[in-house]
């Protein structure tokens, strides 16, 4: 796993690589005293389709009693040395806790170990790394990975690779090494910051062009996996990937969704949220996040085959608080409907909202009943109004053309009666002529 200096810069500098052949980790769920066993259990399952998705396949997990932690390891001597002996059963090439691990443990526990160890962050961040397909989000991942390593400059191994140098270059007089290595990826940092606060400019051109428009918009939000971009593939044919693996989306999504009514409106997929997302990458999507913050409505997708549904839609609802979206009509659904494992959460569900739809997009059930449900979010939303112009205020008839939704227009003698549905910003101009 040895590689030059030059190999070792560009890792660090530009990301991480994961070998084709797939690694084999060991998974380390630290238990506390507070914690049950069913939330032990789910994390564990968690942590281990993130790691699938990563790439390496778990050959065991282990669980470890923490009543105290250990400022140099964590999790104590006695349990480091029962983890050798589990290291030289099970022949992991890398251990992976399931939680934030400091880089001083870090660094200790794989001198210790000689063994590449991470965290659950590291994980997320190699996800979010493989996955990054737009500009942007290419630019937010390396950001955050940059962020995320550079306290950890001295540890023995980069991720999954062994760490032998430092960076190709001169040094200066009585310059170390450590110091060139954080000075280039402070200027690389400094670097994406300013390329992305361009793209983020354009993004928000984009978005307040959407906002400019008579449609109405929606966010498809909810935990990963729990099928948003397979909705939006079902509502708009538009080819989303979508794939049963965490994280298949991090670029946000807009397509025109046609209701039965024959209104229009955009409808945006947007990242999966999962529970503790590294707070880099908090940082780094939240421009991506902010199609829900400027949407005029939510569709919160809730995954029913999930083991803790509830806690899923705890951690989505808690997001959307961070980003301010709470106030917002939302509909929610209980997707995978056909693999349902805990009937009660999804009664209980139905408790928290007045309606639940139940769908299951893999079988096509539950689509029409959503259809229908976003207009009727909409009708309540923006209701149809009524409005008698003056003949000589056509500017105000294209103003209502340009921005709302006519419904009924009428060219009579003394004015113009106009019903049309028509979104609160754009109804200034127009209220001193309301009529109902």
């Amino acid at each position: 796993m040895g590689s030059t200096q030059t190999e070792d810069t560009e890792k660090l500098v530009s990301g991480l690589d994961i070998q084709e052949e797939r690694q084999r980790a060991l998974l380390l769920i630290l238990v506390r005293s507070e914690d049950t066993p069913q939330t032990t259990g789910n994390r564990a399952q968690e942590l281990e389709a993130l790691v699938d998705t990563m790439g390496p396949i778990a050959v065991h997990t282990e669980h470890i009693p923490l009543r105290k932690v250990h400022s140099a390891t964590m999790i104590g001597s006695g349990k480091v040395e029962q983890l050798k002996a589990l290291i030289e059963a099970k022949e992991p090439d890398l251990i992976v806790f399931d939680c934030p691990i400091s880089p001083r443990v870090q660094r200790n526990l794989e001198t210790i170990l000689s063994i590449c160890v991470i965290d659950r962050d590291e994980v997320i961040l190699q996800i979010f790394a493989d996955r990054a397909a737009t500009k942007e989000a290419v630019l937010q991942v390396e950001l955050a990975r940059l962020e995320y390593s550079l306290p950890r400059l001295t540890r023995r191994w980069t991720s999954l690779g062994r760490q032998h140098g430092g960076v190709k270059g001169t040094r200066g007089e009585g310059e170390k090494q450590l110091e060139l290595d954080r000075r280039q990826i402070q200027e690389k940092i400094v670097s994406l910051k300013a390329q992305l606060e361009k793209v983020v400019q354009q993004r928000n051109t984009q978005r307040n062009q959407r906002m400019n428009t008579n449609i109405p918009t929606g966010a498809i939000v909810g935990y990963t996996n729990s099928g948003k971009s397979s909705l939006l593939n079902a509502l708009t044919n538009a080819g989303v990937l979508a794939e049963n693996k965490l994280f298949a989306t991090l670029d946000p999504t807009t397509r025109k969704v046609n209701l039965p009514g024959g209104e229009e409106i955009l409808l945006s997929d947007t990242v999966g949220f999962v529970s503790d997302l590294p707070h880099h990458l908090v940082q780094a999507f939240k421009s991506t996040l902010e199609e829900a913050r400027f949407a005029d409505f939510l569709i919160i997708v809730c995954d029913a085959s999930h083991p803790n549904m509830l806690a899923s839609y705890t951690t989505t609802v808690e997001v959307l608080e961070e980003l301010g979206c709470t106030e917002k009509p939302a509909i929610v659904l209980a997707n995978k409907m056909d693999m349902v494992t805990d009937s009660f959460a999804v009664s209980r569900l139905k408790s928290l909202y007045p309606v639940v739809i139940e769908t299951s997009i893999k079988e096509g059930t539950g689509i029409e009943a959503l259809l229908d449900q976003i207009a009727k979010t909409l009708g309540e939303l923006y209701p149809t109004a009524t409005y008698f112009l003056p003949n000589s205020r056509h500017d105000l008839v294209a103003h209502i053309h340009r921005h709302g939704q006519v419904e009924f227009i009428d060219y009579q003698g003394e004015g113009i009666l106009v019903k049309t549905r028509i979104q609160p910003r754009f109804q200034g101009p127009l209220r001193e002529f309301r009529k109902s």
